[in-house]
């Protein structure tokens, strides 16, 4: 399996997931062009936010190819950005469906829109989570995590920093919340508690700009990694500018 994130934070997310000549796109964030060298056979949706949709109507005028979805997001989709209805493939959220190579399953996660989720995808004996936008570490979704040979999990934000961003309280308040953003520490709480030995990789992602850093969230990270005695997981951070394979 090879997994690329082409781009990873509030300006637009995108990864792509390779294995046995088909590949899937995990949500459609950047500009069409960015795909221009991507054999896409499918796009599947985590949530309706802009960040991760924007590039998606633009898509599949250039490719007609299958967008999975549950129905809630399906129908914000085809309601507030255009989307055509008939480009959705709609799942229900714990039921498992194959994708080309891939047996995908997604889970729910806390976030503040319309039944958001992440996804376990499986090829062979790999299983890749991901995992971003998560308000709460639930016990629900380190379940998940437990399964992961490679994961890609959201590291967005150091609290200090985001408290004394200058940002509005409100958006502080959200940020923060129970369906906002996971903070490195509770991403680290979340590996410490459900990451199992089959972790190999691991990609921190949706790293804010101005209330966060790479080093901080990769430190936080290697630290906690390291007091579990696992020295062996490839640790990454993911970049808003660029391609990183992870």
């Amino acid at each position: 399996m090879r997994i690329v994130s082409l781009a990873s934070g509030s300006g637009g997310n995108a990864t792509v997931v390779e294995h046995g000549g088909s590949a899937i796109l995990v949500d459609c964030g950047v500009p069409c062009c960015a795909l221009k060298d991507c054999a896409i056979d499918a796009v599947l949706i985590t949530h309706s936010h802009i960040d991760h949709v924007k590039g998606l109507k633009a898509l599949l005028r250039r490719r007609d190819i299958p967008v999975y979805a549950n129905f809630m997001t399906a129908e914000v989709l085809a309601s507030e950005y255009g989307v055509p209805e008939s480009a959705f493939v709609c799942f229900e959220n714990g039921q498992p469906f194959d994708v080309g190579a891939f047996a995908v399953r997604a889970f729910s996660i806390p976030h503040d829109t319309s039944d958001p989720v992440g996804y376990l995808v499986r090829a062979e004996d790999v299983t890749y989570f991901h995992g971003t936008d998560i308000g709460t570490p639930l016990d629900s979704i380190g379940l998940k995590l437990a399964e992961a040979d490679v994961a890609t999990l959201e590291s967005n934000h150091d609290p200090e920093m985001l408290r004394t961003s200058g940002r509005p309280p409100c958006l502080i308040q959200r940020i923060a919340g129970p369906r906002g953003h996971l903070a490195n520490d509770q991403a680290c709480d979340l590996v410490r508690r459900f990451a199992s030995p089959r972790l190999k990789r691991l990609a921190l992602a949706h790293i804010s700009r101005d209330c966060n850093s790479p080093h901080l969230a990769f430190d936080a990270m290697r630290a906690t990694l390291l007091e579990m005695g696992r020295s062996d997981v490839v640790l990454k951070t993911l970049s808003q500018d660029g391609a990183v394979e992870i």
